[in-house]
């Protein structure tokens, strides 16, 4: 089974929820068991599963991000980009910017 390497990015206060590191790589394989192409949605799945201990509804909600949450697939904003259907490709860059701030 192959595997993507897709780099990660959380940016915006975003990163205190990953021990303050903003970038990470992940691996995930390029098809799900179900035998579709990993998506974007797979991706988030897999941070909120494996990379998160706590505070998991600050990032997801219901099955996607929560509003808030500025996502860039390759800098370009994910609306333009199927959002969670997106099929990722190896060596993707998928930036999470919170846009909710404190104050």
């Amino acid at each position: 089974m192959s595997e993507l390497t897709i780099n990660v990015e959380f940016s915006g206060g975003m990163e205190l929820l990953f021990n303050n590191v903003s970038k990470h790589t992940v691996r995930l394989p390029a098809t799900q068991s179900s035998g579709q192409r990993s998506t974007l949605q797979d991706l988030i799945f897999y941070i909120r599963d494996n990379m998160m201990t706590e505070k998991k509804d600050l990032f997801v909600e219901k099955d996607t991000v929560r509003p808030g949450i500025l996502v860039l697939i390759n800098n370009t904003d994910w609306e333009l980009c199927d959002e969670l259907e997106y099929q990722l490709e190896d060596k993707d860059e998928i930036v999470f910017i919170s846009t909710l701030h404190g104050g």
